[in-house]
């Protein structure tokens, strides 16, 4: 019974290894984000800023533009170069509704911090995510996720 155990496990092991240092099994799915930027462009719905100056360990994960029932939302998601998970929000709906739906009734203000030539806020968010929030007239922008601060300051001053 042992024999014919492992007459199981070492194909599949050896599968595993395969897929994981060949096929870069453990790698997330990268997308690329200029269709949602330019479909959020060409709406015209709010300003949109793409991050510039991101080193190469950024992957994008996910990108889409929608609209609302009152407003649109481009969301791009990332993975940092330190593994951890971020997500760039850029919308013009209302931001009493916004901030609700994206960093849950809990969301509470911090303080503010200064990053490049605009003054962010700083906000808790879901479970132990943080949050870095650009209110402007014409448009909200948030940079929320669980990464450390210093990559949540580097994304938010990437769009700035």
């Amino acid at each position: 019974m042992a024999i014919s155990l492992l007459v199981l496990l070492v194909p599949i092991a050896l599968l595993l290894a395969f897929y994981r240092g060949f096929l870069g099994g453990d790698e997330p799915n990268t997308v690329d984000p200029a269709p949602a930027f330019d479909q959020a462009k060409s709406a015209g719905a709010f300003p949109v800023s793409e991050p510039t100056g991101l080193s190469d360990g950024w992957k994008t994960v996910r990108a889409a533009y929608r609209t609302a029932e009152d407003g649109a939302i481009l969301r791009v998601g990332y993975i940092t170069p330190e593994g951890r998970g971020l997500q760039l929000v850029q919308s013009n709906v209302p931001a009493e509704r916004l901030l609700p739906a994206e960093l849950t009734a809990e969301g509470r203000p911090q303080g503010q911090t200064d990053l490049g030539a605009s003054t962010w806020q700083r906000y808790t968010a879901r479970g132990n995510e943080q949050a870095l929030v650009l209110l402007q007239p014409d448009r909200t922008v948030i940079v929320v996720g669980d990464a450390r601060d210093n990559e949540l300051r580097a994304l938010a001053t990437a769009v700035d």
